[in-house]
């Protein structure tokens, strides 16, 4: 018996990466989680990982995983996945809203002006996927007075990280999660924002073999890197906290996190907090904040 069994998890884009690391720590305690993605047979995408493969693993690892083939561009496709939430489970507890669209030349330095206007989709999935999927989330989560929807951000949220675009999208992302939380505050529910660094995912491990320049940087040096389900114990730690509301509305350093709740990455290591050379976070918790604040 986990911390999290018979609670219901949604982890969008977890056919790898993050969400796939999320998913598989929020199953290691015992939770139902619905695994979405667009990645279905391993052929459909250049890096390894399927909702299929995802959802085996969270079964493998003692909680439920249920995979669930998702377009979070597709209204009709997310309305469908949260219909079936309420209709399986009756309830949900967690929404971890993951999903976003990378473009492969994310990394290459150029000026937004040199790069095409279609990473604009950074903003429709990532920043309009947040919204519509915690639109859906709260429908159900209000009613029965509980629930955490998180966002995965990062440092990118007030330092430039690549380009003008994603550093728009992540901004976005806390803001919405601050203001969510206002007004799911009178409903028991909470909202707020992670701060990711470096992450160990199968495009950052390809990314640094192929560009070694990159360990140079602080953004992406490795010894300060963390793997993908240490976002996860942390979101776990979360769900089984008591006092979740007393966090709502605030951004946080998921390594700061870690270190308030006890908590390592896989391999023991203390993951650490980017705060000085990175930057701080805007948002605090409206407990603390305030409303009009």
């Amino acid at each position: 018996m986990g911390q999290l069994t018979g609670k219901v998890a949604v982890v969008t884009g977890a056919s790898r990466g993050i969400g796939k690391g999320i998913a598989l720590a929020l199953a290691e305690q015992g939770a139902t989680v619905y695994v979405t993605g667009r990645t279905v047979t391993p052929s459909a995408h250049d890096l390894p990982g399927t909702v299929g493969e995802t959802a085996a693993q969270c079964d493998a690892r003692g909680g439920r995983g249920i995979a669930v083939a998702v377009d979070h561009g597709d209204d009709a496709q997310v309305a469908a996945l949260f219909d079936r939430v309420a209709q399986e489970q009756g309830r949900l507890d967690i929404l971890v809203n993951n999903a976003f669209a990378l473009p492969e030349d994310l990394t290459t330095p150029l000026p937004f002006w040199e790069k095409p206007l279609s990473n604009w989709q950074m903003v429709d999935v990532g920043v309009r996927s947040n919204f519509t999927a915690a639109w859906h989330a709260a429908k159900i989560m209000t009613p029965q007075r509980s629930g955490l929807i998180v966002a995965i951000s990062g440092y990118v949220g007030v330092t430039y990280t690549y380009g003008t675009i994603f550093g728009t999208a992540k901004s976005a992302v806390d803001r919405m999660a601050r203001d969510m939380a206002i007004e799911l505050e009178p409903h028991g529910v909470a909202s707020l924002s992670l701060w990711q660094g470096l992450t160990f995912t199968e495009r950052a491990n390809r990314n640094l073999a192929a560009n070694p320049d990159m360990k140079a940087r602080t953004v992406t040096n490795p010894l300060v890197g963390c793997s993908p389900e240490f976002p996860g114990r942390v979101i776990a730690a979360l769900v089984a906290d008591p006092a979740i509301m007393a966090r709502s509305g605030g951004t946080f350093i998921t390594a700061e996190l870690a270190q308030d709740y006890g908590i390592s990455d896989i391999d023991g290591k203390t993951i650490p907090s980017l705060r000085a050379e990175r930057g701080s976070p805007i948002w605090r918790p409206i407990a603390e904040a305030g409303h009009g604040r």
